[in-house]
């Protein structure tokens, strides 16, 4: 990766690119050091401290960079735009002409798609700066309680959340890769910083156990996120005029993990749902709401790690369902004259390709299952807390880390042959 980066580094075009991006990073950071007026941070820091890695407060903090915990500008990030993407991916499924729209539309339905997502991002960032707004008045932490004061708060934290997304749009654009994924990024190395300082403050042993799992778990995601299923896929000879065309023997290529990190984003977000309603309304102690968040929902509890795990199957076969037709990918070999040697066009084809996609959802419903429970349940060790951190953040960043270095290749490969061809 780093041999990949110095050599785009020495081409003007991609120098440029790069440095745009670091550009908007470093504009990305500055935000978070503006924070909301009419807020105590100190007193905001001091509530966030208490809070463990089951509250979805806790989780939306590591996510934005810890701009939650400060009520910086940009706390909610990048989050309102995420969720609308996934709401509009999903609602493809469930509304005909958004479907439509999504396949048929080119790339006017593309530039349509993209304005009803960033409409959404905009609701949802109303909702959240709202629900934020309520917190804050929760946790006591207001120098200001006037409704003034209450529509400045909302509205800065919505302007921060558009910018955010501007400017990701800005990085897609000008600079390499995907932006709201290089965003996300920076949000969860910011905090991991803090994790490694907690991390060194362990004895010895303790640290090499960390760091070996820590390279362990990278090697692994890697290894998974990089793996397909390569279904061989012939096409028929077809003769026009006095040319032949077909006969060629291609595959048909089937990530293995195909529904990325969303099923454990899904998984985290639920699972948080019940200790951020008792931080909101704070039970008594010993009630069955109490016990629920503090034994049920807890992190590490085994029944916290157990429904962590089953919804992280389910969301990773519905979300490999909706990426991933098989219905359709069969009738478009079958229209190309393409086929899979033994089986078939039609029906029979796509029963096949749907049992291949029910057995690789199923290893990377295992893969997912595995780097986000076991940082929890090492987490039960006293020794190992700092591994409590989860995995989803780990899978995030070596995701958009693989996909950035892509992108960059992608790029220098598009110079190279630019080059020949001059």
């Amino acid at each position: 990766m780093i041999e990949t980066v110095k050599n785009a580094w020495k081409i003007p075009e991609l120098r440029k690119k790069l440095t745009f991006v670091l550009f908007a990073i470093v504009i990305f950071r500055l935000g978070f050091a503006i924070y909301v007026p009419f807020v105590d941070t100190k007193s905001l820091a001091l509530q966030f401290s208490t809070l463990n890695n089951g509250n979805l407060l806790g989780y939306f903090n590591t996510l934005s960079g810890g701009g939650f915990a400060t009520a910086s500008i940009f706390a909610m990030s990048i989050y309102p735009y995420i969720n609308s993407s996934i709401i509009i991916q999903l609602l493809q499924v469930a509304i005909p002409a958004l479907e439509r729209l999504a396949k048929e539309g080119g790339e006017e339905g593309k530039k349509k798609i993209q304005t009803i997502i960033r409409v959404t991002t905009l609701v949802l960032a109303a909702i959240m700066a709202f629900g934020y707004y309520i917190t804050l008045k929760t946790y006591g932490v207001l120098t200001r309680t006037d409704a003034w004061s209450g529509i400045v708060i909302v509205m800065t934290m919505i302007a921060g959340s558009m910018f955010v997304m501007w400017l990701g749009d800005q990085i897609t654009e000008k600079g390499i890769g995907n932006g709201i994924s290089m965003i996300l990024l920076v949000g969860i190395v910011s905090q991991g910083l803090k994790a490694v300082t907690t991390v060194f403050s362990l004895a010895w042993w303790a640290i090499l156990i960390i760091v070996a799992i820590c390279l362990g778990i990278i090697a692994f995601i890697v290894f998974i996120t990089e793996a397909e299923r390569r279904i061989p896929v012939q096409y028929a000879k077809r003769v026009v005029g006095r040319k032949q065309y077909g006969g060629q023997s291609t595959h048909l290529p089937m990530k293995v993990n195909m529904s990325g990190v969303m099923p454990v984003i899904f998984a985290s977000t639920i699972c948080g749902v019940p200790a951020t309603i008792v931080g909101f309304t704070q039970p008594a102690q010993g009630t069955f709401w109490y016990n629920l968040a503090n034994d049920w929902f807890a992190p590490g509890a085994p029944a916290y790690i157990i429904i962590y795990v089953l919804l992280i199957f389910a969301f990773a076969y519905f979300y490999s369902t909706i990426q991933f037709n098989p219905i359709e990918v069969a009738n478009n070999m079958k229209k190309n004259g393409g086929f899979i040697p033994g089986f078939r066009p039609g029906k029979p084809t796509s029963d096949f390709i749907a049992k291949v996609l029910n057995k690789i959802t199923m290893m990377g419903a295992i893969f997912l299952a595995i780097i986000a429970a076991l940082p929890l349940i090492l987490s039960n060790i006293p020794s190992l807390g700092a591994l409590g951190i989860g995995g989803t953040t780990t899978l995030i960043m070596v995701s958009v880390s693989l996909e950035t270095v892509r992108a960059i290749e992608g790029e220098m490969m598009m110079r190279h042959y630019k080059g020949f061809l001059e």
